[in-house]
């Protein structure tokens, strides 16, 4: 049996033509995000002759904006490729942005009727406000790290090169192409990239997004990015919560300098995994001018390339071409001797450090929350925890799957950061959960497992050679970290989880009391960037 738990046979491969006979409709906005009175290019094959379209702004109260019937449905060649040069189907619909479309994500419903049962697909695009105010804040989606595991059309950064089978990589993920089944709508309770039962002795780790995913037909990674599983619940929960709150995209970062002019506080969540160097420019530029960065996310890792319509990562530095060019434009962790940018210099944490809970095999009984370390730290206002209180325990796991820290040491009952990996010198660290590196194999191969140590190890060894640093030398042990620090005028709030946001679907009152407090915080604070004029 393979070593990793999304290896197993058999699973949705999303590519024309990959079960005869079946039905099929996909749909794709030519890009990412618009203004208002830019048109959107959709493009849609369909095995169908005819179907329906249907624009949906999502959140708290979905809208239906604007629906086509009985459109001419078309078979659009598809290279075999697409997962890295795109599909390259001619335009379907325009559909021009009207000027009273509220900021916010858009998803694009294609449906079909085979045989009485409707079929459907979704796309998405996102709607930006061209004034800042008066949003509370304005939330970056992670279209990077959507695009590292989107494996429509075969592939992503992490398996499936040729046909969807296997485990090789590609290096190139395209923008020009459908979204992984489950990554944008999925139905309520399904299962997410942690365990929220506490095992017995003789327990199996099992994986239940991918057991889920092979059973209702979905992308093995549905769980592993993008909004359904993280930008959605935490944008329905700010609604409810009366937050007005404008969306960007991690593109809109990378092409363009003034994304976030305006705004004193932006905000991320879920899986962040991958970042481009402009990317994170923004954001240092936007903190160190006051601004407030909230990040109730975790994994911050990879460094990628944009180029064109496609998003670049080879993860091993030695099969870069970058790397005789421009060695700080590698396609690895930013912690890598090449690039030479640790992930703490942005965040205050680095996906380096953790990184695993609750995940597989990896810390199965530990309480899935975490402990209270700083208590009267300004982000814990009115949770009444004490020293050594633990939030956000099993089954919601706020501290979960993965998750970031720093190396540590301990003083008077206090952690604080060594700085040996980049970590700012006022880090506050405010809670910790305990976490590991990767996965041991305790079954012999017997039993798939989610993230071996092993290769861990290896991609460390990989990075360093002989010369890695002490810090990093056979690091098993970690963890997770919720932490805040300042950088120039502004405060960078992490709270260093990719599962934060199921604290707010399960309305955890301490999760909900953290957040409230960084949002209310860092939305009243000016910032420089607000004064600017354009």
């Amino acid at each position: 049996m393979s070593e990793y738990a999304w290896s197993v046979p058999g699973g949705l491969v999303e590519r024309p033509g990959s079960v005869p006979g079946e039905p099929e409709i996909w749909v794709y906005a030519d890009k990412f995000s618009y203004f208002a009175g830019e048109t959107v290019s959709l493009r849609v094959h369909t095995t169908a002759d005819e179907y329906d379209l249907e624009v949906v702004r999502d959140g708290a109260r979905p809208q239906s904006i604007v629906k086509y019937l009985g459109l001419p449905g078309k078979q659009q060649l598809t290279p075999d490729d697409a997962y890295a040069v795109g599909c390259d189907w001619s335009e379907s619909v325009a559909v021009t942005v009207a000027p009273n479309w509220a900021s916010g994500m858009y998803l694009v419903l294609v449906r079909i009727r085979h045989e009485g049962v409707v079929v459907e697909r979704e796309g998405f695009f996102v709607v930006k406000a061209r004034e800042p105010e008066p949003a509370d804040f304005v939330l970056i989606h992670t279209t990077s790290t959507m695009l590292a595991y989107n494996d429509w059309g075969g592939a992503n950064h992490y398996r499936g090169v040729p046909d969807g089978s296997g485990d090789v990589p590609t290096p190139i993920s395209s923008t020009q192409r459908p979204v992984a089944r489950g990554m944008l709508r999925k139905p309520e309770g399904a299962a997410r990239n942690i365990h929220t039962d506490t095992p017995g002795i003789g327990w199996i780790p099992r994986h239940p997004p991918y057991e889920w995913a092979w059973v209702n037909g979905y992308s093995r990674h549905h769980a592993d990015a993008f909004w359904a599983t993280y930008e959605r619940p935490f944008t329905v929960w700010a609604e409810e919560q009366a937050f007005l709150v404008h969306h960007i995209t991690q593109h809109d970062l990378h092409e363009d300098p003034s994304a976030l002019q305006g705004y004193s506080c932006a905000v991320i969540v879920g899986h962040d995994e991958y970042w481009s160097w402009e990317m994170r420019d923004r954001i240092d530029a936007f903190v160190e001018e006051g601004g407030g960065l909230a990040r109730f996310g975790g994994n911050f890792l990879w460094q990628v390339r944009i180029e064109g319509d496609a998003q670049v990562c080879y993860k091993n530095p030695f099969e870069d071409p970058m790397r005789e060019v421009d060695p700080t434009r590698v396609t690895t962790a930013w912690d890598s001797p090449e690039v030479d940018r640790p992930g703490a210099w942005t965040m205050g944490l680095t996906g380096m450090a953790g990184v695993y809970s609750r995940y597989g095999a990896t810390t199965p009984r530990s309480s899935g929350g975490f402990t209270v370390y700083r208590p009267d730290h300004w982000v814990l206002n009115g949770t009444d925890l004490y020293y050594g209180d633990n939030f956000g325990s099993a089954p919601m796991c706020v501290a979960g799957f993965e998750m970031d820290g720093v190396d540590f040491t301990f003083r008077k009952g206090q952690p604080y950061a060594t700085g040996v990996d980049g970590a700012p010198e006022d880090l506050e660290i405010i809670a910790m959960a305990p976490a590991v590196t990767g996965s041991r194999d305790n079954w012999n191969g017997a039993v798939p497992i989610g993230a071996p140590f092993a290769e861990v190890q290896g991609i460390i060894e990989c990075f360093y050679g002989s010369e890695t640093p002490e810090h990093l030398r056979d690091l098993e042990y970690g963890s997770g970290m919720v932490a805040c620090h300042k950088r120039g005028l502004g405060t960078v709030f992490n709270a260093g989880s990719t599962e934060w946001v199921n604290g707010l679907i399960h309305h955890d009152p301490f999760t909900e009391q953290i957040t409230t407090n960084v949002l209310n915080l860092f939305a009243a604070q000016i910032s420089s960037s607000n004064t600017k004029e354009n």
